[in-house]
């Protein structure tokens, strides 16, 4: 079973090495391939992350509502089935 556990590892050992690399030249391609400096790219990831966490805020809101009008629905239905009894 040792023997395993470093061919297990391996993989993630690789993915992390490759997502690194791929970052790294993704933000050196970004920089120098783009019009914008690399502040204002950073400006508009901060801006694009605030966004991201508004637009969860809302679906977090809108999941809750939509639970308790679905429980709402259920609780009518009960009473308008004792009442048709």
């Amino acid at each position: 079973s040792t023997a395993n556990a470093p061919e297990d590892d391996a993989p993630n050992r690789y993915s992390r090495t490759d997502r690194t690399t791929y970052s790294r030249y993704g933000r050196d391609a970004n920089s120098s391939g783009s019009s914008l400096p690399s502040n204002a790219l950073e400006k508009t990831i901060e801006e694009l992350e605030r966004e991201l966490a508004k637009e969860r805020q809302e679906n977090a809101r809108l999941m809750k509502m939509t639970q308790d009008k679905e429980e709402l629905i259920g609780k009518l239905k009960e009473e308008i089935d004792l009442l048709n009894r």
